[in-house]
């Protein structure tokens, strides 16, 4: 079944760029674009969609806290669904709120604090051809105890990027097996509800989605990972990768 329906978690806090994200959600913030020969400022959410646009997807849900409205307002004519995850409980928790747009079929999910240069097509290309639970996209990361991590198992390449099957995923472990990290970018099938429901959460922790994956993985199911090579992930979450991001001029390769 083709991919054709994106979900982007747009309920965080933003608690790293508070100054900005206490009047703005992160999903507005701008990021430079080359349109028709010239450089113009977009929101993150217009790169993400058109991103998400360009290799097929056409429904979209946004998922928004109690701070979601100038987002809805911003949002209000393109025909996404929005649904609210009223407290912070997680990437994880998040998901879940999307379950009954989902439904039965496959979706992207996509975090609202960063996009990626390319690597959509591939990610859609893969998960169509062999028909896995999941795939994620990877990369090389400097500090791996702040990222979700995963162990893999090297099955070649595709599309001349390095593809791999993951066997393993921690989010932010302290003893990190591998420097792979988990961009904010995946796709799923329907059985990543049933494995983030079967998660148990600590007292006071999130529902990561890592958590899920790797339930998804512990049950059985198989989750595939290409690893990104020129591409980056543009990062608005802290301001630092925020700083770096504005540096760079982003187009619409996928």
């Amino acid at each position: 079944m083709p991919v054709k329906k994106a979900v982007i978690t747009a309920a965080g806090k933003g608690s790293r760029m508070k100054y900005i994200t206490s009047v703005l959600p992160k999903a507005l913030l701008p990021l430079f674009r080359a349109e028709d020969g010239k450089i113009v400022m977009r929101p993150i959410i217009d790169l993400i969609m058109d991103s998400l646009k360009s290799v097929g997807i056409e429904k979209f849900c946004i998922v928004v806290g109690k701070h979601g409205k100038l987002l809805m307002d911003y949002l209000f004519e393109r025909e996404v669904t929005f649904v609210f995850q009223k407290e912070p409980k997680g990437f994880g928790d998040a998901v879940l709120k999307a379950e009954d747009f989902s439904g039965s079929d496959p979706f992207f999910v996509h975090a609202d604090d960063g996009v990626l240069t390319g690597g959509y097509k591939e990610a859609v290309s893969l998960f169509e051809e062999i028909k896995p639970d999941a795939v994620l996209l990877l990369r090389e990361v400097k500090n791996p105890k702040r990222y979700g991590i995963v162990t893999v198992q090297d099955k070649g390449e595709y599309m001349n990027h390095k593809l791999y099957k993951v066997i393993e995923a921690e989010e932010k472990p302290e003893n990190p097996k591998s420097n792979i990290g988990i961009s904010a970018v995946y796709i799923f099938t329907p059985k990543i509800f049933k494995a983030l429901k079967a998660v148990t959460v600590e007292e006071g922790k999130e529902l990561e989605l890592t958590y899920g994956i790797q339930e998804l993985i512990k049950d059985g199911g198989e989750v595939y990972g290409i690893m990104l090579k020129e591409e980056k992930w543009l990062n608005v979450g802290d301001p630092i990768s925020y700083y770096d991001a504005l540096t760079k001029t982003f187009s619409s390769s996928t």
